[in-house]
């Protein structure tokens, strides 16, 4: 007997069980979006990526790091010295994932105007 290969249906991230939903919700994420886009610069360590994503908690900045080197966008890199060391960068995978969604992170920069008239142009309307 034949071992039977398991097919994996084509994502779809309209389907309720994509896998693609939960890894689409990590690289959007308030915190991932931030994080990758600062190792787009760079490497840092813990501490400056921490200043640099101003707002981000120490654990939040923990789980976004420790979320996307799971998914295979962020390398750490431990280094035995002392005190130790442990710097974060990007994969190959987590360069293409922080320019799609650094490009759309800019956009909405340039948009925050004409968003505000839209939200004062529908509040007036439904008061």
């Amino acid at each position: 007997m034949g071992v039977s290969k398991q097919v994996n249906p084509v994502p779809d991230v309209n389907q309720p069980m994509c896998p693609s939903r939960l890894v689409l919700e990590h690289v959007t994420s308030r915190w991932g979006v931030l994080v990758l886009a600062s190792l787009l610069e760079r490497s840092y360590r813990f501490s400056e990526l921490r200043r640099t994503v101003g707002g981000v908690s120490e654990k939040m900045l923990a789980q976004t790091l420790q979320t996307l080197e799971r998914d295979g966008f962020v390398h750490r890199d431990a280094k035995p010295v002392i005190p130790p060391r442990v710097d974060y960068s990007l994969t190959p995978l987590g360069v293409e994932a922080a320019e799609q969604v650094w490009a759309l992170a800019r956009w909405t920069e340039r948009q925050v105007d004409a968003v505000r008239s839209a939200r004062e142009e529908y509040d007036r309307a439904r008061s």
